[in-house]
């Protein structure tokens, strides 16, 4: 029911806009990361351990507080409302296509940096759209359906665990001269767990692809060829099977400030269009509500294994 009510109160009331606890969190791990900073990976390891389980031991604690059921309730629909951030995402990719729709290109450009690290400069609408239609694709699994896994397999320990994680991953998880080796360890603890989520997200999305007038059968195709070609383990799950099930191919090259990368293609498709961010946007919306669904199921067979062996009755001797 927590897992449930805090997915509601994403849907509804998006991202509080000020005390928001992941901008709080993100404070802390700024402070603690210049006091730890230095160019090897055990200290990246200390950073990430530290932060982490202090994350997660922040809600064991909580769940002791809350150990009646509404109070527990209470606690689960908090911090899941706090993890998760699907409809912040979908707002701001429609944001960024109505100022494309409106002919405003400079107004996308300036907004999509706070979707996406690209460099917006030189971007033309459908190149914007791609980056878009791929952002939202990508952060589908990280915003909605992995925070409500971990929340589903261990509470809001786990919900906690992972969106420090995440976190930490947008921070310091880069392959550059100063990250690669402190980033480290928050870059593959993220990879890890990522890896059930991003491909429970792919396979969501390819049943989700009716909603978009995609098809399920082409969108598994798409998702077995490509799915494994993009350089990240977990993205390339999520993105070829959006791909698949709007009928569009994404990848090519993405520009990160003086970084440029060569992604491979996905998808058989024809470039994204603007309009296309809306069906990015419905698309991610469904897979979302399908994995709230499910964690919540999930988390009640949990609970319920929990719950029954202590309300069995003894047997009698024979």
């Amino acid at each position: 029911m927590g897992l449930a009510l805090g997915f509601a109160a994403d849907w509804y009331l998006a991202d509080p806009h000020r005390w928001h606890p992941v901008a709080g969190f993100g404070q802390v791990a700024s402070g603690l990361r210049r006091v730890l900073y230095a160019d090897s990976r055990v200290a990246g390891v200390a950073y990430a351990g530290a932060l982490v389980s202090g994350a997660a031991a922040l809600g064991v604690a909580a769940e002791r507080v809350g150990r009646r059921p509404l109070a527990g309730t209470v606690l689960t629909a908090a911090a899941t409302w706090a993890v998760l951030g699907g409809t912040s995402l979908r707002r701001e990719a429609s944001a960024i296509g109505e100022s494309l729709s409106a002919g405003d290109l400079a107004a996308a450009r300036e907004r999509l940096p706070h979707l996406c690290g690209r460099d917006p400069r030189g971007l033309d609408a459908d190149q914007i759209a791609r980056a878009v239609v791929e952002s939202v694709a990508e952060n589908t699994s990280d915003a909605v359906v992995a925070p409500l896994f971990w929340g589903a397999v261990a509470g809001v320990p786990g919900l906690l665990a992972y969106r420090a994680t995440n976190t930490l991953d947008a921070m310091v998880g880069y392959r550059n001269a100063k990250y690669r080796n402190f980033g480290w360890a928050s870059a593959r603890l993220d990879d890890v767990l990522n890896w059930v989520p991003a491909r429970f997200t792919g396979l969501v999305t390819v049943a989700a692809a009716p909603a978009v007038g995609g098809s399920p059968q082409h969108a598994i195709r798409v998702l077995r060829r490509d799915g494994a070609s993009h350089p990240s383990p977990n993205a390339g799950r999520c993105e070829a099977s959006a791909a698949g099930a709007l009928g569009l191919r994404l990848g090519g090259t993405n520009t990160y400030g003086d970084v440029v990368e060569h992604r491979p293609v996905m998808g058989t498709g024809r470039a994204p269009r603007v309009p296309d961010i809306r069906r990015a946007a419905v698309l991610s919306a469904t897979v979302g509500l399908a994995s709230a669904a499910a964690a919540s199921a999930l988390a009640a067979a949990r609970v319920a294994n929990v719950i029954a062996p202590r309300h069995r009755k003894p047997r009698r001797p024979a």
